[in-house]
């Protein structure tokens, strides 16, 4: 209610011929001057922004394809890596059981050559007790031969006939027959 009183009692609603021309002239030039002062510069820096979006995506692009290859290396390096240190621990515990092995091997070397250090101990201590035996029997066999016989035989002949005896006698403690000889 209040428009349509209001646009009736102004002139703005009403055609004036005269002032659509100079509306119209007025535009056009506004229009030729905005062309040639603002719109080729409003257009070159659009144009500016375009090419600079443009090659921030390219940048990006080529940065992105960068970043794939280098997560792709990485990725290789990474399993490379895996792998060399698989490698390292197959050799290390190759190592380790050849390095127990060789261990191995010389303490059952170094076992078996005091075991024969020791038997040859125990036979030269054997030989020399048996050498012991048979001298303590040489002496022993003389005083009772002496002693049997009643006379004294002189010690060259008594030694002899004792050596002859203890030679007589075997080594591992058996008689000719198989007994066990005993000694007083």
């Amino acid at each position: 209610m209040f428009l349509p009183s209001v646009l009736a009692a102004s002139n703005l609603v009403k055609v004036q011929p005269g002032l659509i021309f100079w509306t119209l002239i007025t535009f056009v030039i506004v229009a030729i001057v905005l062309k040639m002062k603002a719109w080729g510069p409003i257009l070159s820096l659009v144009e500016e922004r375009e090419k600079q979006i443009a090659s921030s995506i390219e940048s990006a692009k080529r940065e992105r394809a960068e970043a794939e290859k280098l997560l792709a290396d990485q990725k290789t390096a990474i399993a490379e890596a895996r792998r060399e240190a698989a490698e390292m621990m197959r050799r290390n515990t190759q190592e380790m059981e050849k390095f127990r092995e060789e261990l191995m091997a010389k303490s059952r070397k170094e076992a078996e050559e005091l075991k024969l250090s020791a038997r040859r101990e125990i036979d030269e201590q054997k030989a020399k007790a048996i050498a012991e035996v048979r001298s303590m029997a040489v002496d022993l066999s003389m005083e009772i031969a002496g002693k049997l016989i009643g006379e004294r035989m002189d010690d060259s002949k008594q030694r002899a006939l004792a050596e002859q005896f203890v030679q007589g006698l075997p080594l591992n403690g058996t008689s000719a027959s198989g007994a066990v000889r005993r000694t007083a």
